[in-house]
């Protein structure tokens, strides 16, 4: 069974810098995972994903450059630091991973490729 628990956000002003935590349980070395966010009145998008295993990453344009996404398969975690925060990076932020299998590379990025999602942590960045 997979599990997937968020940690670390907050808010902050432009500029600034968060780091989002997952403590990841249940997925695959086969397993991409990813994070997603969702802004009041919009769908939730990607914003960045890596393969479990090659390590692999994909970013959403609007943040490369700015967040990178990790992972530590001994500690089973998956981490986003997100560097030059901006009051548009506001929004609910989800762990996600696949069903068991996603390509290498490049990794997903779709919200229809993941199937199993965290309880979300929230990330306000004020001007």
């Amino acid at each position: 069974q997979v599990q997937l628990v968020e940690s670390g956000g907050g808010s902050v002003q432009a500029g600034g810098s968060l780091r989002l935590s997952c403590a990841a349980s249940g997925y695959t070395y086969n397993d991409c995972m990813g994070w997603f966010r969702q802004a009041p009145g919009q769908e939730r998008e990607g914003v960045a994903t890596i393969h479990a295993a090659i390590g692999s990453s994909s970013y959403a344009d609007s943040v490369r450059g700015r967040f990178t996404i990790s992972r530590d398969n001994v500690k089973n975690m998956v981490y986003l630091q997100m560097n030059s925060l901006k009051p548009e990076d506001t929004a609910v932020y989800y762990c996600a991973t696949t069903r068991g299998y996603c390509r290498t590379s490049p990794p997903p990025i779709s919200r229809g490729d993941f199937g199993y999602w965290g309880q979300g942590t929230q990330v306000t960045v004020s001007s």
